[in-house]
């Protein structure tokens, strides 16, 4: 009865004409930005998080829920219609995906896509009202102790189960550790590491280092590779799939919504792993494993339902217990953070109608996405065809002006510009910027409760090993840094992150 009246409250928030209307706009930006090649979902909010500055908190996480989804539909577009994955979930989409194009089934393909994220985001909605307000109950037993070993376990594994290197990953980490403890002592107010910069002396502005990393670093890279883009596709027809594409879709999708809701919630696998998981799963399980590769549409339908079910679910974490299991859920940290939002389980409780109205947009966001797309992907296909030399001058100055208009601060311009050519550095190093934004949004919540458990037991450090919770955190943590360092589990994770499936 508690739930229905929690929703009923949520469609009384989502479904005012303000909130609406801000949910269908941030879907459709979402697109607009997501369906140019490169740009996934962390770039494409990173850019246009400034856009939500002058809205009311609620207006403003609505808007960048809908940006989010919108910007991973973009993704699969670009994957099925180029051979161009916008985001590393979409990479499975494009084995398949393009296959069909070439075939002149491009319409089906899409539709799959769409279809089956709207069902696993509907799914996956669902479960995130069930399993959120008991999480958010046990959350609020936590003493600083417990989140500060819950967050070391979160960043332990977000290392685990992202792709490429580990001691990269861990490095990565260190840094946006490094980064996150510059400005003011959290306890004294004694400014650190700010080199005598008076501008520094508030900390590393968060839109500048997530926008430099993500979004003038993906430009860059873009620039590098804009001879790869080749739209196959002139016109896109057909969308219904046929009855039999229908019957090998269903059960693809069921299975992918399941195993993206599990998966979604663990640190660092979000969508990626999910997308992953699924199209191997589905190889693995097929009538016929030697039409993977070759324009399969169980090969679209399943990867594209577990990418959905797997993001969404991932804000059952970071509604929850304030930890961000992705680099998305950390910038939707930040901006709560920049709204003045504290987030976590007092959330549910103080706040009720940010929380059930943040749920049921999910939902509203996953209608508009296959109502908005499907007539709109001739629009998209002309997209693609603009040169992209022609399309980042634009993007380059609405991220400029976007920053600036935080504090009317010039310095925060120039970080994000540093920061945008650290990111492409790393890009050729192979080093993944998103387990540092982890740890520059992590690091002050880290510190923080460090310091919080140290003074409430009086200096004692055995107080993280002598409290049962946070025992069992940090055996967890243990656990998964020697899975980590094990010759077969590192091997195996190679495998499955470095080459493609099929």
């Amino acid at each position: 009865m508690d739930l229905l009246h929690d929703l009923i409250l949520g469609f009384g928030v989502a479904f005012t004409p303000t909130n609406l209307a801000y949910c269908f706009v941030g879907v459709l930006l979402g697109t607009l930005v997501g369906v140019l090649p490169g740009l996934g979902p962390t770039a494409t909010i990173a850019m246009l998080l400034p856009a939500t500055f002058v809205l009311p908190p609620i207006a403003a996480l609505i808007m960048l829920a809908g940006i989010y989804y919108g910007s991973q539909y973009g993704g699969s577009t670009t994957a099925i219609l180029i051979n161009l994955p916008g985001e590393s979930a979409s990479v499975v989409t494009a084995i398949d995906g393009y296959q069909m194009a070439k075939q002149g089934r491009a319409g089906a393909a899409l539709a799959a896509a769409g279809i089956g994220s709207f069902f696993a985001g509907t799914v996956a909605t669902f479960l995130i009202a069930l399993f959120a307000p008991p999480l958010a109950a046990i959350a609020l037993k936590f003493g600083p102790a417990e989140y500060f070993s819950l967050m070391v376990l979160g960043l332990v594994a977000s290392v685990a189960l992202a792709h490429g290197s580990v001691l990269k990953a861990l490095g990565m980490i260190a840094v946006g550790l490094l980064l996150g403890m510059v400005g003011q002592d959290v306890e004294t107010g004694t400014p650190r590491y700010t080199f005598g910069i008076p501008e520094l002396s508030q900390g590393i502005s968060f839109v500048a280092i997530s926008m430099g990393l993500f979004g003038i670093a993906e430009i860059i890279r873009n620039l590098e590779a804009e001879h790869l883009r080749d739209v196959m596709v002139r016109k896109v027809s057909g969308l219904m799939p046929t009855r039999q594409e229908l019957r090998r879709m269903a059960p693809a999708i069921l299975r992918g919504t399941a195993l993206g809701s599990v998966l979604g919630i663990l640190p660092g696998g979000g969508s990626i792993l999910s997308s992953f998981a699924a199209y191997s799963l589905e190889k693995k399980i097929s009538r016929r494993p030697q039409d993977f590769g070759k324009g399969a549409i169980e090969g679209v339908a399943g990867p594209e339902a577990a990418n959905n079910a797997g993001a969404q679910t991932s804000f059952i974490p970071m509604l929850t217990l304030g930890i961000p299991p992705t680099p998305v859920m950390a910038l939707m940290v930040g901006a709560m953070i920049i709204k003045g939002i504290q987030p976590g389980p007092l959330v549910m409780t103080e706040q009720p109608d940010l929380f059930w109205g943040l749920i049921v947009s999910m939902w509203i966001g996953n209608f508009f996405l296959i109502v908005l797309n499907l007539p709109l992907i001739g629009i998209w296909v002309r997209l693609l065809k603009v040169p992209y030399h022609l399309l980042f001058p634009a993007i380059l100055a609405f991220c400029c002006i976007g920053v600036y208009s935080l504090s009317n601060n010039v310095f925060d311009v120039y970080l994000t510009v540093l920061f945008g050519l650290v990111g492409y550095i790393l890009v050729k190093l192979e080093c993944e910027p998103a387990p540092l934004l982890l740890g520059f949004i992590l690091g002050p919540m880290m510190e923080e409760n460090l310091r919080r458990a140290m003074l409430l037991a009086r200096g004692d450090v055995t107080v993280f090993v002598t409290r049962p919770i946070s025992a069992v955190l940090l055996v967890l943590t243990v656990g998964v840094l020697a899975v980590m360092v094990s010759p077969a589990i590192r091997r195996k994770r190679e495998e499955a992150f470095q080459e493609e499936p099929g």
